[in-house]
């Protein structure tokens, strides 16, 4: 059997697009996976996944423009690829701009007319084909011969799939056995599931004691401290550590030295009513005079989740025996406010008491499920006064009147986990402040996928907005069957990715 070559990953990325069947994206990505040289699984699954295995190499439109002509007959291999882009990659200093250049129209020379617009898209981060995490792990397990849960379950402790898939596809289950927890190394964290009031998400989880705690409008941290050294990470994976001082400062008081902790940090007004989240994100992802914004705009942290305590793993443990341990390990005053009752009335009470003191709502929690890392678990649910969801943004059209030069009019979309598309539930330009149109306007234009009408430019499904909206109903003009009623923009949401959003099953939850 000859070896994968790059021009086998572009055919398979073609055939993985064209078809819109879950199963056959995974059978035409488990035909190639298992075929590839060991030595070549990670860089496969990652440019399969739309991934590098160098995350970043510095390279622009701009060094895209003007490629030379490509090759007749296909003979790169992966291995070769991977080196040239990390030749890319590590160029620096006086002339890199130009030898950067030159590396990459050697790539380029080296490759067909197919493989270069493969890599053109790769390197973009243009390749949508619906290979999203959840039909690469079906088509790792598929290929490899294994549980698609073991690979989950490694996924969720090492966090990157192509070096998961590699183990898989040359190890077996053995293989993703051997991945625990390490403490530096963020996981996935475990996603929350929606309801429309108290009394729909108590009876989601069957009935009986439930944890309430309060759901605070910040942003997402996952804080890991081994000794004296702590590193503190977004839900995105990002490490922060440098911008929130105050957090680390707090980790390091802790009587434990080796944890990993899951909360929110969150700027809090002097009154201890929270700051509207533009100020906590701005302050969070500032990298600029940290300890003058420290002052300014002051964090608190709130925890919420224990993953690992004193050397000790947690994730398999039910909810009631990880807060028990992150208890144990942090004060009081650092932890998320939580009620754990069985009384409904109890329940909406500290449901209006969390609103009252401005928040956004509460997570429900079943005392029994365990951490269920990168996923929305079925133990915790969201509840918030209003309906809200995180979609993403397939397309916007061109505005008039005051919005005239502005892409205004957003089409909203869910997530479809069973294909890896995102399905059209409506649009909308309520909520668009001139900023934000300003903004999204320039940003669309970067993230225009293939030509567009004079009215609507379409985009890369890449940013997540969060939209509130008075309910879902039944509709024909859209492809999911239903839209939302009277949607309008909180918020875009730059903390979360595409595969973050909201659920088609979610919105169908909601139909009236």
């Amino acid at each position: 059997m000859r070896a994968v070559l790059l021009i086998d990953l572009a055919r398979t990325s073609v055939a993985v697009a064209a078809d819109s069947a879950r199963l056959a994206k995974i059978g035409h990505l488990a035909e190639l996976l298992s075929r590839v040289e060991p030595d070549e699984a990670e860089i496969a699954v990652a440019y399969l996944s739309g991934e590098l295995p160098q995350r970043q190499i510095g390279v622009g439109w701009r060094t895209l423009q003007d490629l030379p002509e490509p090759r007749q007959i296909a003979s790169a291999s992966l291995g070769q690829v991977d080196d040239l882009l990390s030749r890319i990659k590590a160029q620096a200093g006086p002339g890199s701009q130009a030898s950067r250049k030159d590396l990459v129209d050697e790539l380029f020379r080296s490759v067909t007319r197919q493989e270069q617009s493969f890599l053109l898209r790769l390197l973009g981060g243009e390749l949508r084909q619906g290979a999203l995490n959840g039909v690469m792990i079906e088509a790792v397990a598929k290929a490899a011969g294994t549980p698609a849960a073991e690979v989950r379950r490694a996924l969720t402790l090492r966090g990157w799939l192509p070096a998961v898939g590699a183990a898989a596809l040359t190890g077996g289950v053995e293989a993703l056995r051997s991945f625990h927890l390490e403490v530096g190394r963020p996981v996935s964290p475990m996603l929350a599931q929606s309801a429309p009031n108290m009394k729909a998400a108590l009876d989601k989880l069957g009935g009986g004691a439930a944890a309430l705690e309060w759901k605070l409008d910040g942003i997402r941290v996952q804080a890991h401290r081994s000794g004296s050294e702590v590193k503190v990470f977004t839900r995105t994976l990002d490490e922060i550590t440098a911008q929130v001082p105050e957090l680390v400062e707090a980790v390091l008081a802790l009587p434990v030295d080796d944890v990993v902790l899951d909360g929110e940090v969150i700027a809090l007004r002097p009154d201890n009513r929270p700051e509207p989240f533009q100020v906590t994100a701005g302050r969070v992802s500032s990298k600029l005079d940290t300890a003058r914004l420290r002052e300014t705009t002051p964090l608190r942290v709130f925890f919420f989740d224990a993953l690992r305590v004193g050397g000790e793993d947690l994730l398999d443990l039910p909810d009631s025996e990880r807060h028990a341990a992150l208890a144990g390990a942090v004060p009081p005053e650092l932890l998320t406010p939580r009620l754990v009752t069985a009384d409904p009335e109890e329940g909406m009470a500290f449901f209006a008491d969390v609103l009252r003191q401005g928040h956004e709502g509460v997570v429900v929690k079943s005392p029994s499920t365990p951490y269920a890392a990168g996923r929305r678990g079925a133990g915790w649910i969201k509840v918030k006064p209003r309906h809200t969801l995180d979609l993403v943004v397939l397309a916007a059209e061109w505005g008039h009147g005051r919005r005239q030069g502005k892409l205004s009019n957003l089409h909203l979309g869910a997530r479809d986990p069973e294909s890896g598309d995102f399905v059209m539930l409506g649009k909308t330009f309520k909520g668009l402040t001139d900023e934000i149109l300003a903004w999204q306007t320039e940003r669309f234009l970067a993230l225009a996928d293939g030509p567009s009408d004079e009215w609507v430019v379409k985009v890369r499904p890449e940013l997540v907005v969060e939209v509130a909206f008075d309910g879902v109903q039944r509709s024909p003009r859209y492809p999911g069957g239903m839209a939302l009623r009277f949607a309008r923009v909180l918020r875009y949401r730059p903390d979360k990715h595409a595969g973050d959003a909201d659920t088609v099953e979610t919105v169908r939850e909601l139909l009236f």
